[in-house]
């Protein structure tokens, strides 16, 4: 009885109730928590919820990152990834274990733009995006320079001095974009494409030559637009030759390595496709020079062996050369005619042989000794038996000299 009175005066929650209330104090306590460690047992949800575990070498603690949050992510979140979580703890009812619901996520000991880049770098290393064999050459004079910067800022300043200064003929260009802030590698993206699609639609001779792409310094941050997957793409797909000239000496933009060409600034990508015109004119000077010099003496060279071949023999003398190949001329004529009757001599001796042993073997020398030859008349057919005739039937006869017709009056079977 004293059992039961105590347990009626205790207060007994449900799982639910308990559940919430340690919900509630978590979520009062760690309001704000900053947790480090490696990422694993991780899953992408088709929602665009990132579920993973953060762990150390004592312990281990679900976290999620929904999808309002990771949408700002730089980089690709990858297991074994050490990492720093920004957030608060909670717990999720239904399991009734606690976690971290993640508002921000940084690399341990690398800046999140930094593997950012890393990663976007191998990946379009990978496709074939950086490549040299796919990369256009830069005209050494082109007549139009196609430019994507902002209006104000200091890049297309420091062009058009340059184009001033070196070259006025020169025509620029400018397609006008944001080049920092949300939004501008779209910008800079579709401007590139407006300018293929500007050359795909005009004649060859008012397209534009090269593009320079680019802006003045700044931070990692200032300069992310550049390092963004659209500008890359539309750089690779670009007709038209790019130079990058993003406003930084020492480090590279995944722009500079997709683009044909690399300038440190938009002042040294003019200097790059702009020569200077006082040095053109200077070259063409001492072309000029050099091809006068040429001349005069190619001129001076005929000269002399023209000079040669007017002192020469045969220029002071033709009769006599003349006369020298029409002796020796006469000379092969002679030596033809002797060479073909000596031929001819030799042929007929031959002929003659061979003439006089067909004679020794023709049936008509046999007649000449007294044989005779005799044919049917009718069929000229040799006959060598005389039970080849029959009464009535004619025979020609050939002698050595001549020949005479018979007919058989009395055939074989008579005699």
């Amino acid at each position: 009885m004293v059992l039961e009175g105590t347990l009626q005066e205790k207060h007994i929650y449900t799982v639910s109730e308990l559940t919430r209330l340690i919900r509630i104090t978590l979520e009062d306590t760690f309001r704000e928590v900053w947790v480090e460690g490696e990422i694993s047992n991780l899953t992408k949800h088709t929602s665009g919820h990132i579920y993973f575990s953060l762990k150390d070498n004592g312990a281990v603690i679900n976290c999620v990152l929904f999808r309002s949050a990771n949408k700002g992510l730089k980089f690709k979140i990858e297991a074994g990834m050490h990492v720093v979580c920004f957030g608060r703890i909670s717990v999720y009812d239904k399991r009734g274990q606690y976690q971290l619901i993640a508002d921000k996520l940084e690399p341990r000991g690398i800046g999140a733009l930094q593997i950012a880049f890393e990663q976007l770098k191998e990946k379009l290393r990978k496709e074939g995006l950086f490549d040299e064999s796919r990369k256009k050459p830069i005209p050494y004079l082109p007549t139009r320079i196609g430019v994507v910067t902002s209006p104000t800022g200091a890049a297309i300043r420091d062009i058009l001095n340059v184009v001033k200064r070196r070259f006025q003929n020169v025509e620029v260009i400018l397609n006008p974009v944001k080049v920092q802030g949300e939004g501008a590698e779209k910008e800079i993206a579709r401007a590139i494409d407006e300018f293929n699609d500007f050359n795909n639609s005009i004649d060859e001779e008012n397209k534009i030559d090269v593009l320079i792409v680019g802006r003045g310094g700044g931070s990692l941050e200032d300069l992310w637009s550049f390092n963004e997957e659209a500008v890359a793409r539309a750089i690779f797909a670009s007709d038209i030759p790019i130079i990058s000239a993003v406003g930084h000496e020492v480090d590279w933009t995944i722009a500079d390595f997709v683009s044909d060409r690399r300038a440190p600034t938009p002042s040294a990508a003019a200097e790059l496709v702009i020569p200077e015109k006082e040095e053109l004119v200077s070259r063409l000077d001492e072309l000029s020079e050099r091809l006068d010099a040429s001349m005069l003496d190619k001129i001076a060279r005929l000269s002399d062996e023209l000079k040669a071949l007017a002192e020469s023999y045969i220029l002071k003398q033709p009769i006599n050369i003349i006369e020298q190949y029409q002796q020796r001329v006469d000379d092969l004529a002679r030596n033809a005619e002797i060479r073909t009757a000596h031929i001819f001599d030799l042929k007929k001796a031959a002929f003659a042989a061979v003439c006089g042993k067909l004679d020794m073997l023709s049936p008509f020398k046999v007649l000449s000794r007294g044989y005779s030859i005799t044919t049917h008349l009718s069929t000229g057919i040799i006959l060598k038996d005389a039970k080849e005739l029959k009464k009535g039937d004619r025979v020609q006869t050939r002698l050595g000299d001549g020949s005479f017709i018979s007919e058989v009056e009395k055939d074989s079977g008579g005699l």
